[in-house]
């Protein structure tokens, strides 16, 4: 039985999206967003970058991903967020049946 409950309670918390503060290369307050785990996707970062700048706007900075995508993104955050979305559905197809590992960086406007 405990080992059921530690197995739901780990699927559940994959899901969530995770940040801390930190500092961009050119000295803005960042934050670095994780959102691995299986149950979770690139929207877990999206929702949580938009819970922490609020209706400021954020700009991506970089996303890395375990399946060996890594970009750096500047812009327009609808543009950026459409191209994590298709690298995203390549990364699910390379990592299957194994954790996959999603990091955004973030400056608030």
């Amino acid at each position: 039985m405990d080992k059921i409950i530690c197995l739901l309670l780990s699927l559940t918390l994959a899901g969530c999206a995770t940040y801390k503060k930190t500092y961009a290369p050119d000295g803005r307050e960042a934050f670095s967003i994780d959102c691995s785990g299986l149950a979770s996707n690139w929207g877990a970062c999206l929702s949580k970058a938009g819970e922490l700048c609020s209706t400021k706007g954020y700009d991506m900075l970089t996303n890395v991903s375990d399946a060996g995508h890594s970009s750096t993104l500047m812009g327009n955050s609808n543009a950026d967020a459409n191209a994590i979305r298709a690298s995203s559905q390549s990364n699910v197809m390379a990592m299957s049946g194994s954790v996959i590992n999603r990091n955004l960086l973030i400056t608030c406007k």
